[in-house]
């Protein structure tokens, strides 16, 4: 007895989307997401307003895909319909840190008191908003917004002082999704 493992995502409204060869591009009213989907006896198709995903074999491998690849559309539409945010707390103890993005990067300035700037790299069309005490990573696609946001927080990890004194940094300490 084979085990039915077909995904079907909904369209909403004033969300366009086609699948051309293995590039899947999701259009809505925020912008344009694209990716490209390919696995071996997984199969997607529109039919009017709904995303099917299906997979002839029903191995656990393909099992597991197809969810992964429903996932994934459905994070590509509603970074189209909605967006992903990422809201950061900038904490530090002595040192004020200066932040300012430059091109692709974000630049941390005066982290504990060091000389030499630190960075962070923006991934993909992510925009990235500072103030004074918080960072807000803002965008379509929810992992170049998510990877952003885990660069941010890593250019600012403290390496050589114990974490439970030094716990100056940027943290994520709010995710709108």
């Amino acid at each position: 007895m084979a085990k039915e493992i077909k995904k079907i995502i909904q369209i909403p409204e004033g969300v366009t989307v086609t699948f051309l060869g293995r590039l899947l591009t999701a259009s809505g009213p925020k912008g344009k997401n694209e990716r490209s989907f390919w696995y071996p006896g997984i199969t997607i198709e529109i039919a009017g307003s709904e995303i099917i995903v299906d997979s002839a074999v029903t191995k656990k491998t393909q099992k597991a895909m197809v969810g992964t690849f429903a996932s994934h559309i459905d994070n590509m539409i509603r970074g189209v319909t909605e967006g992903f945010e990422y809201r950061m707390k900038v904490v530090y103890a002595h040192f004020p840190m200066q932040l300012k993005v430059e091109g692709r990067r974000l630049v941390i300035g005066n982290f504990l008191g060091e000389k030499k700037a630190r960075t962070a790299n923006i991934l993909g069309e992510t925009a990235v908003k500072t103030t004074a005490d918080e960072v807000v990573v803002t965008g379509l696609n929810k992992e170049d917004v998510g990877q952003t946001a885990a660069n941010i927080e890593q250019a600012t990890r403290i390496k050589r002082f114990d974490p439970r004194v030094f716990q100056d940094g940027i943290y994520i300490v709010e995710k709108i999704v």
